[in-house]
């Protein structure tokens, strides 16, 4: 278990450095049908204040806050549950949670190759354990990632993003991640623009648009345009990110723009999900951030 760091220290240091570099978190309340337009870079969620997100998704234990009990389906292939809690420093489960991009939980479950990836939403329990159905479709060693704002004495919101590794049993051999910075489902087509580097205040384009040449309209997918979560290929440090402002339409094409606070250079597999025609498409590509 890594060592616990007094969550109100970390979390006040990071609001003034927030306020001093101009970071954000971008938050919305509501459902899927949120208007895209209200979407922005503020620091609050559900009418509170919240911190800067602190872990990236490679540590259980951050802050005061631990990913715990965390389970995952025991066959590959079949549908089965994920299921954790989030722990407090004394013990206690978390249950009170802030709305944040129309969910109180995001949840990822990614192989360690990158070779499957799963955006979740999970429910709770009255006992503060959440949990979903999932089916992964290989065995292998899969990160479970939990995104979420939990309400501290109901003053204000710490952002977190905990991360802890399962394996689902079976014979596997880790696959290459594929390069490029453009992709595909068969219907949407993604394509990342400019050039990307370490700091708290980057931009990241995207060009959406159908790979058959017909027009693509966007719908709203968690009260906003589209959304990015993307992982370092080397070590899985995950990063979130939501587009700044309705997209530009130029003939086919949808161009976004994303406000990036990338911490680490290297390769990262980003996937992207955009609503079209009432069907969340999930598009992953590769970048470099120098």
């Amino acid at each position: 278990m890594a060592v616990r760091l007094n969550r109100f220290v970390v979390v006040s240091a990071l609001s003034v450095l927030c306020a001093a570099t101009g970071c954000s978190t971008s938050t919305s309340t509501g459902d899927d049908t949120s208007d895209p337009e209200a979407v922005g870079h503020t620091h609050t969620a559900g009418g509170s204040i919240v911190s800067p997100t602190v872990g990236d998704g490679t540590q259980d234990d951050v802050v005061g806050y631990e990913l715990a009990d965390v389970r995952v389906p025991a066959r590959a292939g079949r549908s089965g549950r994920v299921s954790f809690r989030i722990d407090r420093y004394d013990g206690s489960a978390v249950a009170d949670y802030i709305v944040a991009q129309t969910k109180k939980m995001h949840l990822y479950v990614v192989r360690t190759d990158l070779a499957v990836f799963r955006h979740l939403h999970p429910t709770m329990k009255p006992d503060g354990t959440w949990s979903a159905a999932v089916t992964l479709p290989k065995p292998g060693d899969y990160r479970v990632v939990a995104e979420f704002v939990a309400r501290d004495e109901g003053r204000n919101g710490d952002t977190l993003m905990l991360g802890s590794t399962k394996s689902v049993p079976g014979a596997w051999t880790r696959e290459p991640v594929p390069g490029g910075r453009e992709g595909d489902d068969g219907t949407v087509s993604v394509a990342a623009r400019g050039t990307l580097a370490v700091g708290n205040n980057g931009r990241l384009e995207l060009e959406v648009s159908s790979t058959s040449g017909r027009p693509v309209e966007l719908g709203s997918y968690l009260g906003t345009f589209a959304h990015v979560t993307g992982f370092q290929t080397r070590n899985g440090t995950a990063v979130h990110m939501h587009p700044l402002g309705q997209p530009e339409v130029d003939k086919d094409v949808n161009r976004l723009t994303f406000h990036t606070q990338f911490e680490k250079p290297g390769d990262y597999r980003l996937f992207v999900q955009v609503r079209v025609e009432g069907f969340v498409h999930t598009v992953p590509v590769t970048v470099t951030v120098h």
